[in-house]
């Protein structure tokens, strides 16, 4: 039988103690720079939660959770093993393709939205999953908030670590809105740092995102 460690987190979504690696590995996993350490006893890992965390990182760091995204931002595709429910989700829906297009944020822990832009005409789901995250992105870091931004969709995570929306609509007349909105979210990409997780919603093993508009 494996010996019981306590796991310290100094910088991560919820910095303190937690009793098994996955409860910390939803903590630190793609969080920039995260702080955390395992330890022996309680008593060693309360005393160490309440010291400057480089007395215990100096001498053995923690272990490293690899990110499945190499990016100088925090963004992350990957997920953890359960739900991190003080988080937002973002989703997509558009009739069409292209086609009226609309997205949307909102809590994970009680589903209220925070946020609907549309419906706007000839608009894709990768676009309005694009936007909906750097909506949630940007205004999360107005409230100096860093939890986890939840996404479905692949796609639109490739985009963001790439700060590039690379959709291959065409541009009109009736679509130049939508544009504008990208034009603006990859300049905010661009000129921002965040350090809010960017994580996969596992739909087959959680059902549909919370901000799923339920056209399925």
């Amino acid at each position: 039988m494996a010996k019981k460690k306590f796991y310290v987190v100094w910088k991560g979504i919820k910095p303190g103690i937690y009793s098994s690696w996955e409860e910390c590995k939803v903590q630190v996993s793609g969080f920039e720079n995260a702080l955390y350490k395992s330890f022996s006893t309680l008593e060693e890992a309360e005393k160490a939660l309440s010291s400057n965390p480089w007395k215990s990182l100096n001498s053995q760091q923690g272990k490293k959770v690899k990110s499945p995204v190499t990016s100088k931002s925090p963004t992350i595709s990957g997920t953890t093993l359960q739900i991190i429910h003080e988080s937002i989700a973002v989703d997509a829906a558009c009739s069409g393709n292209p086609g009226l297009m609309e997205y949307r944020g909102v809590f994970v822990a009680d589903g209220k939205e925070i946020f609907h832009i549309g419906p706007m005409a000839e608009g894709t789901n990768n676009v309005g999953e694009f936007l909906a995250i750097v909506h949630a992105l940007a205004l999360l870091k107005k409230k100096n908030n860093n939890i986890p931004i939840y996404s479905d969709s692949v796609n639109a995570l490739k985009w963001i670590a790439k700060k590039k929306c690379n959709t291959k609509l065409a541009q009109t007349a009736v679509n130049r809105p939508i544009f504008e909105l990208i034009d603006r979210a990859e300049t905010w990409l661009r000129t921002n740092h965040y350090s809010n997780p960017l994580l996969k919603w596992e739909t087959k093993l959680w059902g549909e995102i919370p901000a799923d508009f339920g056209r399925k």
